[in-house]
């Protein structure tokens, strides 16, 4: 199983790979697919190692990692979703979690943190408890000045130069869920857009047109409707779009062993198709 590595000093808390050259405003960005998890985790979580990945979203960067060759660059995260969420504000913690009040400035009635899923994880997805033993706020504020904040400010700047380049932006934040959501329908691709609020509809059409082109149920918003990430870059009147992409991990992985099925090579292909086929769109109507 590929994880448990520990990060060096010097090393980045995330990858970015980048076209040759830019060809087109779509920046996309995996916060959850992380997988080196921290000694330190490992050594202070009542979970053993395949439970603590339940939190994961999978092998998300390798399903969209031919966007470089379509012209965009991809962003992903190298720390685990369980260890610092970077899909959350800074500073969204729970105070039961820690060994000492909190300062007042920190968000501490969240619904995320109220679920046990704020920006330090109390619980992984499938509701055990993390940790056996209350952290510091210390050992907090070092996870989020070490991994949150230089993992936003890469997207920052990606955004920065592609807007700078185009005269507007597009995220894509890709995401994974997992099998057995309510609903009435099947959903393969689940796409957030806070409800016609973070991105221009015609984006998101186009998109959702596509996806279902390929054969795949898509519905939008139920039950997600976008992160902390799409709602706080996503500000269409300023030229900057944001679209968060839920794929069903039963299309291509096995959820209980977190293993890439056969079907993930296929997903992939139709993936780069996608970004394919977006790379010959005009996004001329997205700027402001």
């Amino acid at each position: 199983m590929e994880f448990a590595r520990t990060r060096t000093p010097d090393e980045l808390p995330y990858t970015v790979v980048r076209p040759e050259r830019q060809t087109m405003p779509l920046v996309l960005a995996s916060p959850h697919s992380g997988r080196n998890y921290p000694l330190d985790l490992l050594a202070n979580s009542r979970l053993n190692p395949l439970n603590l990945r339940r939190s994961e979203d999978s092998f998300v960067d390798e399903l969209f990692a031919d966007a470089p060759a379509h012209g965009a660059p991809l962003l992903a995260a190298t720390f685990p979703r369980v260890y610092c969420d970077a899909n959350r504000e800074a500073w969204e913690l729970d105070p039961a979690m820690f060994d000492g009040p909190l300062p007042d400035w920190v968000n501490t009635a969240s619904p995320r943190v109220c679920a046990g899923l704020g920006t330090i994880a109390r619980i992984v997805a499938t509701g055990e408890p993390v940790y056996d033993r209350r952290l510091s706020f210390a050992e907090a504020e070092d996870r989020v000045r070490r991994l949150w904040q230089p993992y936003h400010e890469a997207l920052k700047a990606l955004i920065a130069e592609t807007f700078a380049a185009f005269g507007t932006c597009l995220l894509l934040d890709c995401h994974s869920m997992p099998s057995g959501l309510p609903g009435p329908v099947r959903a393969d691709f689940i796409l957030g857009d806070a409800h016609g609020t973070t991105c221009a509809p015609r984006a998101t059409r186009l998109i959702e047109e596509s996806l279902s082109a390929l054969g795949y149920q898509v519905r939008r918003n139920e039950p997600y409707a976008g992160g902390y990430v799409t709602r706080h870059y996503g500000r269409p009147r300023e030229g900057v779009h944001a679209l968060q992409i839920e794929v069903a991990r039963a299309l291509y992985m096995d959820e209980r062993a977190i293993r890439p099925l056969p079907e993930m090579a296929r997903l992939r292909g139709e993936m780069s198709g996608l970004l394919a086929a977006l790379a010959a769109v005009d996004w001329s109507f997205l700027r402001r």
